[in-house]
């Protein structure tokens, strides 16, 4: 199996950008944890969402096509797959629980690192119910597609609000490392 040393130089060969190198990390530690809620390989989870888009700042017309190949020529078939169906409009379904641990994890993690980022206490405080009205506010983070943050809740078979709930207490355990602590504690 791939290493995460070598995902995270492969991460790193394609991708440069602060904010999209902290997505990668916050849907790695939150694939992670399900991991180890579920059972499943913590390893190949986390790596899995660490690379889900590699190649987007580098190959950003070929995304996911560059770094599903280069997972597919290294053997990591469920890795490789799990990637390229994370976005349904793609038309790659979702069949392993891998799968749709991605699709679930990928946008609505986005979207509350963003819900946090507006608020003085970031993470601390931050409730599922607030994130869920900023969902039905169309003009905030307006580039997350609501669909795919529904789909992928309803294809992994979670509650949104206790998604929500979960995504968030992951995240906070991380808030220092990924730079979203209160703005007192950051100074």
């Amino acid at each position: 199996m791939i290493t995460y040393k070598e995902a995270k130089t492969i991460l790193h060969s394609m991708t440069k950008g602060d904010s999209l190198l902290r997505h990668a990390r916050t849907v790695e530690l939150v694939m992670r944890a399900y991991a180890a809620k579920l059972g499943e390989n913590e390893e190949q989870w986390g790596i899995t969402g660490l690379l889900h888009d590699a190649d987007y700042e580098a190959y950003p017309d070929q995304h996911p096509n560059v770094i599903v190949n280069q997972l597919r020529e290294r053997g990591e078939e469920e890795i490789a797959y799990a990637i390229s169906a994370h976005y349904t409009k793609w038309g790659v379904p979702c069949n392993s629980l891998l799968d749709k641990a991605l699709l679930a994890c990928d946008e609505i993690t986005g979207f509350v690192v963003a819900c946090a980022q507006v608020r003085p206490t970031r993470l601390q405080g931050l409730e599922a119910k607030s994130v869920v009205k900023k969902l039905g506010q169309k003009s905030f983070a307006a580039s997350v597609d609501r669909e795919e943050v529904r789909l992928g809740a309803e294809m992994f078979g979670v509650d949104m609000k206790e998604h929500i709930s979960f995504i968030i207490e992951v995240l906070q355990q991380h808030q220092q490392e990924l730079q979203l602590q209160p703005q007192e504690a950051q100074a």
